[in-house]
């Protein structure tokens, strides 16, 4: 629902409009009112829900509200003083901003995303304070992010399903913080196919050095999670990952993966008919089945594309794939 114009005009009018999002301006007004209407409507929620399960006043004093507390939270722009509704019997426990909780979840994943980018714990403190005016401890820092590494902990040890239809191996390179330095690292990933056509990440590694040790690694951290068969295993250019799945799952068929074949069918062609060749080269690989591919197989020979592809590996090596 569109807010109102009119509202918007009251809410603006004698208002300074460089304040408007500025700590303890409009927009943390708005905040504030917003959550403390929550509050209050999930009391009323409670209250109601208690009166129609009671049975009668032999159950004991009808609960009702008991004033306020004052509670100050961080969010992602600053602090917040609320007013949190009380009950008599205390029995209320508010959804939104719940019991002993100081943080809106916004507060947390604006800290992970720091944490993500690579700055220290002094950093993260340091930019909360120059840009938000929030003056928060390491300690409070380390609290959010450890709990963030719990979750992951918890991600890579999951349960996964017993058969997955594909899995592709892969490598993407991407640079981390490590030991103050900023470095290049290989993040290998394993993307599954269920058979209903869902996909899922079943795991992320950084390993220094790649080989059969690594992956044979990987592959039973696959099985002891509960992967019991891969149907096709796609995979290019991993040192040691065809052998090791072949040695877990061993009716696993290994394949290269289309994208690369395409790539290797392409260093036999010059680079100004390169655009050519892989445009007549879509018809093979989008095709329904393999008949249908065989076909565009000879519809390809028969056309000027091919004519761009050399009959030898192309200058300087190249694995001689078609």
């Amino acid at each position: 629902m569109a807010i109102r114009h009119e509202l918007v005009e009251e809410l603006l009018a004698g208002r300074d409009a460089s304040e408007v999002f500025t700590p303890d301006g409009l927009l943390d007004e708005l905040k504030k009112a917003l959550v403390e209407r929550m509050l209050n409507a999930e009391l009323a929620q409670h209250l109601a829900t208690e009166r129609s399960g009671a049975s009668g006043e032999a159950d004991g004093p009808r609960n009702h509200r008991n004033g306020s507390s004052r509670k100050t939270v961080l969010t992602g722009t600053g602090k917040l003083e609320l007013q949190i509704p009380r009950d008599r019997q205390a029995s209320f426990e508010p959804q939104l901003i719940a019991k002993y909780r100081r943080r809106f979840p916004d507060f947390d994943d604006k800290v992970v995303s720091l944490y993500a980018r690579g700055l220290t714990v002094r950093e993260i403190q340091g930019h909360l304070r120059e840009l938000y005016g929030i003056d928060v401890s390491p300690d409070l820092v380390s609290t959010v992010t450890d709990a963030v590494l719990e979750q992951v902990a918890e991600w890579q040890n999951r349960p996964l399903d017993a058969v997955y239809a594909l899995v592709f191996f892969d490598a993407l390179r991407v640079k981390i913080r490590d030991e103050g330095t900023v470095r290049n690292k290989a993040v290998y990933i394993a993307l599954g196919v269920r058979p209903d056509g869902t996909k899922e990440v079943l795991g992320l590694w950084i390993e220094q050095t790649e080989g059969a040790k690594f992956w044979l690694r990987v592959m039973n951290d696959l099985r002891h999670r509960g992967v019991a068969d891969v149907l096709i295993a796609v995979v290019d250019g991993l040192r040691g990952c065809p052998e090791a799945m072949n040695a877990v799952f061993p009716e696993t068929q290994v394949q290269t993966c289309i994208v690369h074949l395409i790539r290797h069918s392409l260093a036999f062609a010059s680079w100004k008919e390169r655009r050519e060749v892989a445009a007549a080269l879509k018809p093979i690989y989008r095709a329904a089945n393999a008949d249908l591919a065989l076909d565009a197989l000879e519809v390809f020979a028969a056309s000027p594309g091919a004519a761009g592809i050399r009959r030898s590996p192309p200058p300087g090596g190249g694995n001689g794939n078609r």
